[in-house]
């Protein structure tokens, strides 16, 4: 007998993101004026329409057991939003829904992984793709991209990495943690070597409808039948409605991956909210008029940023095309000290920043690029000026 905790579990690292966010959200508490760069949340309240239908859901009972898929109906309005932004048919039996997209890409790779089975990650990616892989018995290979090609990993890059243990690629576009947004013709190559290959995709378009600057997304699945067949599409309404605290994601794929999906989440979770899943509903039917302004809103505050970044001596970054992160290239400041300690990485810089400044970002360490650091600005105006210039004081403190 044993009281020790699993290998896999002490092999885990926890979330970086959500222990700066914790860290910045304590100092607020004890009274400190922080600005918040850190978590990946847009800023803005649900919409009221949405809250309003949570609220009759409350009122009319909905607060049962679902099938563990999800509702009928909300699944059926995930069909009608494919169709309708994607021109991609699938069926309510195509579809599960989850407590958002993080379970689902879990549930996915419980689904597809079998023990040292490969999954391709382009870098830098979310933090969560390399643990889940992890925690679902896989192996993460990273194959990294670079700033000058706005961090886009091309099918010619991932070719060497595959072979017959190879069994997925998490692709996310736009992307968090830099914004690239994957062109046609790159998604059209990679997509070919999957098919020739004979490996799944699982795409995560949580953050498709942050995109600017005239560029299109493209979803996996439109790209042919033969690539239908093997990706399973990520999606939710957490980033896009506003809705993260709801709990609220969906995947779209192949019936045998969706049917073993959902079986596995009968065991793990069962169903997802009942009264979110109502809310979600109303969300997708409800047009996207309250979306364009919220991307109007952070496509003033992406070119704010991204001026006031560049304006500072010996830090720079490119201006990304969707989601609402900045990747600020760290390359020039590693090396130098603050006050007698060294910035060795960007761990060292996010934790004096937030410390002596009280600014708070993400070290891209966790992301698989030392170099960088991730600030988000799904926040206001006023934090994104008032942050910029710390980052300017702090930046020219350093010896």
């Amino acid at each position: 007998m044993s009281l020790s905790l699993s290998e896999r579990t002490l092999a885990i690292s926890p979330s970086v993101t959500l222990a700066i966010d914790a860290q910045a959200k304590k100092l607020r508490a004890e009274g400190m004026d922080v600005i918040p760069f850190g978590a990946g949340e847009p800023d803005f309240c649900t919409p009221e329409y949405i809250n309003d239908a949570g609220k009759f859901a409350i009122d009319a009972g909905i607060t049962r057991y679902t099938a563990v898929a999800g509702t009928m109906d909300l699944r059926a309005k995930i069909c009608d939003k494919f169709f309708r932004d994607n021109g991609v048919s699938y069926n309510p039996s195509e579809i599960i829904v989850s407590n958002g997209a993080k379970q689902v890409i879990f549930t996915a790779l419980s689904a597809l992984i079998n023990p040292g089975d490969e999954v391709l990650l382009p870098s830098p990616c979310w933090l969560s793709y390399p643990e889940m892989v992890r925690m679902a018995g896989g192996v993460p290979v990273m194959v990294h991209g670079s700033e000058e090609n706005d961090f886009i990993v091309t099918a010619e890059m991932l070719r060497p990495y595959v072979n017959e243990k190879t069994k997925a690629i998490i692709l996310n576009s736009p992307s968090n943690p830099n914004g690239c947004v994957y062109p046609r013709s790159e998604l059209m190559e990679i997509a070919k070597l999957a098919v020739e290959a004979g490996f799944y995709i699982i795409s995560d378009e949580i953050y498709e409808k942050l995109i600017y600057d005239g560029e299109n997304h493209v979803c996996l699945a439109s790209l042919g039948d033969d690539v239908k067949a093997q990706s399973i599409i990520v999606n939710g309404v957490s980033k896009t409605y506003a809705m993260t605290g709801w709990r609220i994601g969906y995947a779209a794929g192949p019936k045998n991956v969706i049917k073993a999906m959902t079986a596995f989440q009968s065991h793990a979770s069962s169903n997802a909210n009942s009264i979110a899943q109502y809310a979600a509903a109303t969300a997708l039917s409800c047009g996207d008029t309250y979306i364009k302004s919220m991307i109007t809103e952070y496509d003033v505050r992406r070119k704010l940023m991204h001026r006031m970044l560049n304006e500072i001596d010996g830090l720079s970054c490119r201006l990304p095309k969707g989601a609402f992160y900045i990747m600020l290239n760290l390359q020039n400041v590693i090396g130098r000290s603050y006050k007698g300690t060294v910035i060795d990485g960007s761990s060292r810089f996010a934790e004096l920043l937030l410390n002596e400044k009280r600014v708070a970002v993400v070290p891209a360490l966790a992301f698989g690029d030392d170099n960088f650091a991730r600030l988000s600005y799904a926040t206001s105006r006023q934090n994104i000026v008032e942050g910029c210039k710390r980052i300017a004081c702090f930046v020219g403190a350093l010896d």
